[in-house]
């Protein structure tokens, strides 16, 4: 079954706390930064995350036998390779064995040797390595819930894109503030490009306290409602909060794409 809406504790209950708050910790890193603009440690944190990843994906190959802390082998493109050999045996493992691990040697080669691991690396950090750092992640956690859950692979992608919200490079957020940075975009324009960012549903005040909005009654005459008729989001008038619906995502996506 679907096991929609995971917290980011059942999806990695399996895992001791210690080792699973380090894995969030490192995967929440990056997209915190990445939201902020901060390329250097966004990319740092991919190392951080790789380590993590390597320490489930070895723990998960042994029978379960998960470390209680992240473990970053000192050779560690070696230390990949190696899993697909000492692991061959095991059923069902392709994926830890062989596709996670590939993928992490080229998320740790960014953190090494494109200007964030070192002086003298022959590409400073930029939005380019940062955007792939960002998506590698996203494919890795979400193949590491497919792989715990025994789930498809929408259903894992849909858990990890419901742990998070979408990351959009000109909305800015810090602790509990978003601000859309492009103008010239409506209300209703921007408070879907907003609600594209978080995930589940949205306090009403929230909404109105990051757009700052003058005039809440106007707001949820004007806005709320109106897109709720157009089913672009729910708006639920008795809890006062806001969801966003698969054609609001569309429509958000569209913005996006259009302003990129």
């Amino acid at each position: 079954m679907f096991k929609v809406g995971l917290s980011p504790e059942d999806a990695f209950s399996v895992l001791p706390v210690s080792l699973r708050n380090d894995l969030l910790s490192a995967f929440n890193e990056i997209v915190k930064n990445y939201r902020e603009h901060r390329w250097e440690p966004s990319e740092l944190n991919g190392g951080k995350l790789c380590e993590a990843v390597y320490t489930v994906c070895k723990g998960w190959l042994s029978g379960g036998m998960y470390p209680v802390r992240a473990e970053g082998p000192k050779r560690f493109p070696d230390a990949c390779l190696d899993l697909a050999i000492t692991y061959q045996c095991v059923p069902n493992s392709r994926s830890a064995r062989i596709l996670i691990p590939r993928m992490m040697i080229g998320l740790y080669d960014i953190r090494n040797n494109r200007g964030v691991g070192h002086a003298g690396a022959d590409v400073d950090p930029n939005q380019m390595d940062a955007t792939a750092v960002l998506y590698v992640a996203k494919w890795l956690m979400a193949e590491l819930v497919r792989m715990l859950h025994t789930l498809t692979t929408e259903e894992a992608t849909a858990i990890v894109d419901g742990l998070i919200g979408r990351e959009v490079s000109w909305v800015w957020a810090l602790g509990d503030k978003k601000r859309v940075l492009r103008s010239g975009m409506t209300w209703k324009q921007q408070t879907l490009v907003l609600l594209l960012t978080d995930s589940g549903d949205v306090p009403e005040v929230d909404l109105i306290r990051w757009l700052e909005h003058p005039n809440p009654a106007s707001f949820r005459r004007d806005v709320l409602k109106q897109l709720h008729v157009l089913r672009q989001i729910d708006f639920d008038t008795a809890k006062r909060t806001v969801r966003l619906l698969p054609p609001g995502v569309t429509a958000a996506e569209e913005l996006i794409n259009d302003r990129s």
